[in-house]
C-alpha cells in the first residue's frame, strides 16, 4: 500500500493536478476497500475461532467441574465421619460423666435417707429374708406343736385322774 502511494505520488509530479486527484482518491478508496475486507476477514475468522474457542472452554470447564464436586463431595465425607467420630466420643464421655453422676447422688440419697432413719433397700432385703426364716420355723414349730399338744392331752387324759386322786387322798390325809 505504502509502495502504491508512493508511486502515485512519483507520478503525480509527472501528470496534470486532476488526474493526481482521482489517482490519489482511487488509491485511498482501493487502500480503504482493502482495510475494510481484512477487517471483515479478521471478524469472520474470530468468530469461527472464537466459537471453538467457547465450545473448548465449556468442555473443560464441565470437567473441572465434575472434577471440583468430586473432591468436594470426598472432603464431605471425611468431614462427616470426623464428626460422626467426635460425636460419639463426646456422647461416650457425656453417658460417663452422667454415671458418675448417677452413682454421687445415689449415694448421697442413700446417706441422707439413712440419716432420717429411713432403711435402706439391703436392709429391706435382710429383714424380707429374717421374716421368711422366722416365718419358716413358726411353721415348722407349729406343725411340731399339735402333734405334741395331741400326745400330751391323751396322757393327761390317762394320767390326770390317777394323780387328781392322789392329791385328793393327800389332801384328805
Amino acid at each position: 500500500m505504502v509502495k502504491k502511494l508512493k508511486q502515485m505520488a512519483g507520478k503525480k509530479a509527472a501528470s496534470p493536478a486532476g488526474l493526481l486527484d482521482s489517482a490519489l482518491a482511487g488509491t485511498v478508496k482501493d487502500s480503504a476497500q482493502q482495510i475494510w475486507l481484512a477487517g471483515l476477514g479478521a471478524w469472520s475468522k474470530a468468530q469461527e475461532e472464537g466459537g471453538k474457542v467457547f465450545e473448548a472452554l465449556v468442555k473443560e470447564g464441565s470437567s473441572l467441574q465434575r472434577k471440583t464436586q468430586a473432591v468436594a463431595e470426598e472432603k464431605i465425607g471425611e468431614v462427616t465421619s470426623r464428626m460422626s467420630n467426635m460425636a460419639g466420643d463426646v456422647t461416650a464421655k457425656a453417658g460417663q460423666q452422667w454415671d458418675k453422676l448417677e452413682t454421687i447422688f445415689e449415694e448421697r440419697t442413700a446417706k441422707a435417707l439413712n440419716k432420717l432413719g429411713v432403711p435402706s433397700s439391703k436392709d429391706v432385703e435382710a429383714l424380707i429374708k429374717r421374716i421368711d426364716d422366722l416365718s419358716a420355723q413358726v411353721a415348722k414349730l407349729s406343725k411340731a406343736a399339735p402333734a405334741k399338744t395331741a400326745r400330751t392331752g391323751a396322757k393327761s387324759n390317762g394320767v390326770a385322774k390317777p394323780a387328781a386322786k392322789r392329791a385328793a387322798v393327800r389332801r384328805a390325809a
